[in-house]
């Protein structure tokens, strides 16, 4: 499925393709990222109304990610979440993180920046849903060597669902990207 336009005016039908295609093929994590938790509660809704009992997974920006000390997803809504039975991680970005940091300072391209870099040329939101399911194998929140479905975005909201099977941060290439569910154009 493309998207003629990015965003959040996709998230309803990205988690409807997302749920559907996880229960036909059966796969038993999705993983979402969701900064207020939002989308994440658009993909809840979502799984219950299609009977979908598989895990879901959301993966929040790190705290400081706006404004130092801050986390995004507050402790009311993280908690609506787990009510919900989200398990929500915050963790550090594996596509930027502490390399950031490094790249501000010295003003360069660095190995895990043109990775990200070089997955946005599929889109954001392929970029995103594979950090956060790379993210989400680090935490130990889903198992080795089994796909998962990964939900991403553009901006805020989700526009794009991928099944991949994430390898560890320390062998990020042995991620597989097995199918593009929907994105934008």
């Amino acid at each position: 499925m493309y998207f003629d336009s990015t965003g959040p005016a996709n998230t309803g039908e990205t988690v409807a393709i997302a749920v559907r295609e996880a229960k036909e093929r059966k796969v038993s994590h999705i993983i979402i990222a969701s900064n207020t938790g939002k989308t994440a509660e658009a993909l809840a809704a979502e799984a219950r109304k299609a009977g979908y009992d598989g895990r879901i997974i959301c993966v929040s920006h790190v705290n400081g990610f706006r404004e130092n000390g801050v986390n995004e997803l507050s402790d009311e809504n993280r908690q609506r979440l787990v009510e919900q039975g989200v398990q929500v991680y915050t963790g550090s970005h594996v596509l930027s993180g502490a390399e950031r940091a490094i790249s501000r300072t010295f003003h360069g391209a660095y190995p895990v920046e043109i990775i990200a870099h070089s997955l946005r040329m599929l889109g954001s939101g392929v970029k995103v849903a594979v950090e956060i399911s790379v993210m989400a194998l680090d935490g130990g929140l889903i198992p080795h060597g089994k796909p998962v479905i990964g939900i991403g975005g553009t901006g805020g909201g989700a526009d794009t669902a991928a099944l991949l099977t994430p390898g560890h941060a320390s062998a990020i290439f042995e991620t597989r990207i097995h199918e593009i569910l929907c994105k934008p154009r």
